[in-house]
């Protein structure tokens, strides 16, 4: 008898990430038989999918890319059922065994760790940035170093991950590791992240983060005052590299954009309506819209750098190890007490526009923020708002006379 293999996808509606998107499902049929293989790893915007023909509408790169993986998956399935067709005992379970790798008994934690590794790599510019697939792989370095120092093996079992391991790499973390508290959780954060998805794929079959609590400390976020961002500004240097760090480093003080931000940031970014010039693009961290509208500093700042700069760049930017170098040598010559980083520039611009009474929702627009909440950090009331505020009741009290 013939038999008769399919594979489709379906999108899961019923739930959506943070950017809106939801995950791309796939289905296997076999002499009309059917069996849910579980997620793909994609996530797409459902207004997008054609039930149809089981492909992303369209002709955009993320639609190209998004379909080219899914005719991998495809390819891979329809290998698997090929390898097996003749098989009197081959069934829906067998195929899904072997494609989940359900079938390699002797997988080891950290190889299963790099085949989600080389996943992620593949996603980069289709849903997945560097910088995610940078941190996975730190948490992997950590990982390693924790299981030689602290057990003197190199890899483990996936059962062999206990709850008392996960706590003694948190505890390598926050000491041998080197890392702050707050480092430490994320970096554990990630590690979680591989153990679900072991655990989703079979792997795994216990949950050693069973009671472990994740806790971030507070953090206040440096920023600077009028005054300080004033020197700064005013500062003759005597190199042109510090007087461009500088230049860069005001910008993002005054729309509120991260370092990857600006380093990605192009003329094509730049936007005029209504006779008014706006930066118009996407966070690289969230791929959310961050619309802001360019006051007369950063368009000074702009213009001064036309037809200046390497790459089609905007703006002469750095690394961004080598800013925060540069940033700590201009608060030294300015005078500046407070340790200056390339992201205090985004926690000034929350806190000024805020303090200044610009309206939450609209400095959490402009700083690309999936949750009203982040902005809420940066809601703190600064000793100059205080300062006009009882200026403002003074003028008002005027009227009472001292008994």
């Amino acid at each position: 008898m013939r038999m008769i293999f399919k594979v489709s996808y379906y999108v899961r509606s019923n739930y959506e990430n943070k950017q809106g998107k939801s995950p791309l499902m796939i289905r296997i049929f076999l002499n009309g038989e059917m069996l849910n293989l579980g997620s793909s790893g994609l996530n797409i915007d459902k207004k997008l999918w054609n039930n149809s023909t089981s492909r992303m509408k369209g002709r955009t790169a993320e639609a190209l890319n998004v379909n080219a993986q899914l005719d991998q998956i495809s390819i891979s399935l329809q290998d698997i059922f090929k390898q097996f067709k003749d098989d009197p005992d081959l069934s829906l379970d067998k195929i899904k065994s072997v494609y989940l790798g359900k079938d390699r008994p002797k997988t080891t934690f950290l190889e299963f760790y790099d085949k989600y590794l080389e996943d992620v790599k593949f996603m980069i510019g289709a849903g997945k940035t560097k910088a995610t697939y940078d941190k996975y792989s730190a948490t992997k370095k950590h990982f390693m170093k924790f299981l030689e120092l602290n057990y003197g093996r190199k890899d483990i079992r996936p059962k062999e991950l206990t709850h008392v391991m996960i706590h003694d790499f948190d505890i390598y973390l926050k000491t041998t590791g080197g890392l702050k508290s707050n480092s430490a959780t994320k970096t554990l954060k990630f590690f979680k992240t591989i153990v679900i998805f072991a655990q989703k794929c079979g792997i795994m079959s216990h949950d050693p983060f069973v009671n472990h609590h994740f806790h971030l400390e507070h953090v206040d976020r440096g920023f600077l005052t009028d005054e300080e961002i004033q020197v700064i500004m005013k500062k003759e240097f005597s190199t042109q590299r510090l007087e461009q760090v500088r230049d860069v480093f005001i910008f993002s003080c005054f729309c509120g954009l991260a370092y990857i931000d600006v380093a990605n940031l192009k003329e094509d970014n730049i936007v005029e309506l209504d006779g008014k010039k706006w930066i118009m693009t996407k966070r690289q961290k969230t791929n959310i819209p961050s619309n802001i509208l360019l006051l007369d500093i950063p368009l000074k700042i702009i213009d001064k750098y036309k037809g200046k700069t390497k790459g089609g760049k905007l703006l002469p930017i750095l690394s961004n190890q080598k800013m925060n170098s540069y940033l700590k040598e201009i608060a030294d010559v300015c005078g500046i007490k407070k340790t200056l980083t390339y992201h205090v520039a985004r926690h000034t611009f929350a806190t000024m526009t805020l303090s200044k009474g610009v309206p939450i929702e609209s400095v959490s627009k402009m700083l690309g923020h999936t949750n009203i909440k982040t902005t809420q950090i940066y809601a703190r009331i600064t000793n100059k708002k205080i300062e006009e505020d009882m200026t403002k009741l003074a003028i008002k009290l005027e009227s009472f006379k001292i008994i």
